[in-house]
């Protein structure tokens, strides 16, 4: 075998030994962005044709504000929120930002000695990143929570945190599922715990709408982070969903819109489309989540038999069925590099990722892995699939026929470029 080819060379799983066009095959990464749906685009393009600020008091300004609105109780009423609790954003990252800066602020605002700012140690950076800015800015003091071996948030943990230090914490953010290993987090608990010593809590649920039973109210969380083109919507549009009486200060400045708290001309087609995307992703959850259960167990068990070594990481569905998204599955694979293993496969029309598209190209391994223990030459081989509504027995088949290729060249290639012993 010639080794030195082995990151040039395309590989195929295709029959005809064909390599597929730029753009097209398999596609499992929809985790990092997945397709809009046709009636959110219908939806989006619709409401592009019309002209007109919602913040305007004219006819066409009027129109544009009565969309909004429509959308905001569509979102509301899908999550189990009111529409005054539902603030628009232009990300999951914008949302993100405005629940641990603005609630640490108007936390603070309270009460000086509020300084702490708890967060589990597998979030995304979209949560930590604004902590730990704030810890360099603004005396903020950040905790990482510890999890177990399967992602989980240790809740031991987090009562101890509580029990000394309550009276110095401003808020804690947990996220309800990991966006790389897909392990379900115990918001519920998190929430009950926080409560008993009247902290807020912020949860991250980007990657839990549309595939797990979402409900801001039932959960009892105060604010809460949705995107999106996570779940059949535009990109640049999201939501905070925020208790109206939660201490929240703004994070943008200017026209005041939003409950002033995030000011900025409503982009009004992709809310209209976001709103669409938001009601059919939880009116078609329960058999969207069945249907790809059932290929990431399939997905997971060709893995195992065409690849033996392959690490899951994240829970177990043998042992521990609702423990993860439906459409997740992380392996690690001894022994070659993630992006040798992603580039491989790209060329092999498959597409998939080493984690979270917003690290894609950092070099350095997950600090995901790392917090769940996983050793840190381990946890540079590793590849996430997940899967979403275009998924298909097919995608699977393809590659488990590439799968053994791919990961013998990306070891062979760490050989001859010294990356392993």
């Amino acid at each position: 075998m010639d080794v030195t080819a082995s990151l040039t060379e395309p590989v195929t799983g295709h029959p005809d030994g064909s390599e597929p066009p730029p753009g097209t095959g398999t596609y499992l990464d929809h985790a990092a962005t997945t397709p809009m749906t046709s009636a959110a685009l219908a939806a989006f393009v619709e409401h592009a044709r019309h002209t007109g600020n919602a913040s305007s008091l004219h006819s066409a300004g009027r129109a544009a504000r009565r969309t909004a609105e429509e959308a905001r109780e569509t979102v509301a009423a899908a999550l189990g929120a009111r529409p005054s609790e539902v603030i628009f954003t232009a990300s999951g990252t914008e949302a993100d930002n405005l629940a641990i800066k603005g609630m640490f602020w108007g936390r603070r605002a309270e009460d000086k000695r509020r300084t702490r700012i708890l967060v589990s140690a597998v979030e995304h950076h979209a949560v930590l990143d604004p902590a730990f800015w704030l810890a360099g800015h603004a005396g903020a003091q950040v905790v990482l929570l510890p999890v177990d071996a399967e992602g989980r948030l240790d809740l031991d943990a987090l009562r101890a945190e509580l029990a000394e230090h309550h009276a110095e914490t401003a808020l804690v953010s947990v996220m309800w599922a990991n966006n790389e290993v897909g392990t379900v987090q115990p918001v519920h608990d998190v929430v009950r715990v926080a409560r008993h010593h009247g902290i807020p809590v912020h949860v991250d649920a980007v990657q839990a709408v549309a595939h797990l039973p979402v409900d801001f109210a039932a959960s009892g969380a105060d604010a809460m982070t949705v995107s999106g083109h996570k779940l059949g919507g535009p990109a640049g549009v999201g939501a905070l969903l925020a208790r109206r009486d939660l201490p929240l200060d703004a994070v943008l400045h200017g026209g005041g819109q939003e409950r002033g708290v995030r000011s900025g001309t409503l982009d009004v087609p992709a809310i209209a489309a976001f709103g669409v995307a938001v009601r059919d992703a939880v009116a078609g959850r329960e058999s969207h989540a069945a249907r790809v259960t059932a290929l990431r167990d399939t997905l997971i068990a060709r893995v195992r038999d065409v690849v033996p070594d392959a690490m899951l990481c994240g829970p177990d569905p043998r042992t521990d069925p609702g423990g993860r998204l439906p459409g997740n599955a992380h392996f690690v694979f001894p022994g070659a590099e993630g992006d040798s293993l992603l580039y491989l496969l790209d060329s092999a029309g498959i597409q998939a990722s080493t984690g979270s598209a917003c690290q894609a190209g950092v070099p350095q391994p997950s600090h995901v892995l790392l917090a769940m223990g996983v050793p840190e030459t381990t946890a540079r081989g590793a590849l996430r699939f997940s899967l979403g509504t275009t998924s298909a027995p097919a995608d699977v088949e393809r590659l488990a026929a590439a799968l053994p290729q791919v990961v013998e060249r990306a070891r062979a290639a760490g050989l001859v470029g010294g990356g392993r012993a």
